[in-house]
């Protein structure tokens, strides 16, 4: 993929000033931790070089704690999973009058949640893989006869792809649901789409070009979404024109659906009937060198400090987020 250079990005003073002092959140207490390092490390890099007053703040133990005496003006969210991403932050801060990055904390809690969100998706009539909650063992029999294998395992609250693995039996079934339940006892188990992956990402309320994934992996899991040098990621996204519409418009109304707000990320997957299937929301996706909402920007002509400039003015609209 080669796009043309973008010019370097520096912020409107005036826009510096009204922006005060940002606290980059990172790091934390989820599986997701040594991530969140390294989006928060790249988010504070790109800031500071647009021109903004922004200095790191590695979070551990008790989030309270952040807002005390806080010494910043507002924050930007880089914090992946559990307790920074599900709303717990979102809901301190908000009561703090504290504004911040990204959904706010009903969006956020619903979006980790897997389960719920594809709950919300039947619901509004969009399209997303048949899927079972399991809580024992011994239901894999059972599940591996109402669904159609091959299925995907997920602990609902966990990102990544952290847990999740193909299973097509029902032994299989019921040796993925122990490893997935010791991580969460909200397991998800879905229908497992065979065919393209593709992944939208938005930013203020619209779709950014579409990435379309590829990877050797049985999947695009954790390692092939940061560690794996060979993970192929297409931009174009390989659809006609009149699909990547399509796809764009579903990935908006999923965000739209969910509540989420700013920035974001929706993971699709196309059947071999070319048909698109909802996966789910992310609303604090990956900013490293990996990552893929900064890759969509910058083939839409945005440079990483304008996307993160950009993420960041949203929240001048009120401190009441």
């Amino acid at each position: 993929m080669q796009h043309p250079e973008i010019p370097a990005y520096q912020a409107e003073p005036e826009m510096v000033r009204a922006l005060g002092r940002v606290a980059v959140f990172m790091g934390g207490d989820s599986a997701e931790r040594e991530v969140s390092l390294k989006s928060g490390k790249a988010v504070l890099a790109a800031l500071v070089s647009a021109g903004v007053d922004a200095f790191a703040l590695d979070v551990q133990g008790c989030l309270l704690k952040t807002v005390e005496n806080p010494e910043f003006d507002r924050v930007f969210i880089a914090l992946h999973g559990r307790g920074g991403e599900d709303g717990t932050l979102q809901a301190i801060l908000s009561q703090a009058g504290i504004p911040y990055t990204g959904s706010e904390v009903l969006a956020s809690a619903l979006a980790m949640d897997k389960l719920r969100t594809k709950y919300v998706f039947a619901g509004c009539g969009l399209p997303t893989p048949k899927f079972r909650v399991m809580s024992a063992a011994e239901e894999a029999g059972r599940i591996v006869q109402e669904l159609r294998p091959p299925l995907s395992v997920k602990p609902s609250r966990e990102g990544s792809s952290i847990g999740i693995r193909k299973v097509t039996t029902a032994a299989e079934l019921a040796e993925a649901y122990e490893a997935a339940a010791a991580l969460d006892n909200l397991v998800l188990v879905e229908e497992w789409i065979e065919g393209p992956e593709f992944t939208v990402s938005l930013l203020q309320d619209s779709a950014l070009p579409a990435i379309g994934l590829s990877t050797d992996h049985v999947f695009y899991d954790y390692d092939a979404k940061y560690l794996a040098d060979d993970t192929r990621y297409q931009i174009p996204c390989g659809l006609a024109p009149q699909d990547e519409v399509k796809l764009q418009n579903l990935a908006l109304e999923a965000f739209r659906v969910v509540g989420c707000r700013t920035w974001g990320r929706v993971d699709i997957m196309q059947d071999q009937d070319g048909e698109f299937w909802l996966l789910e929301v992310n609303t604090v996706p990956g900013m490293t060198d990996h990552s893929l909402v900064p890759m969509s920007a910058r083939a839409a002509g945005i440079s990483f400090e304008e996307l993160v400039v950009r993420i960041l003015l949203d929240t001048l609209e009120g401190a009441d987020a």
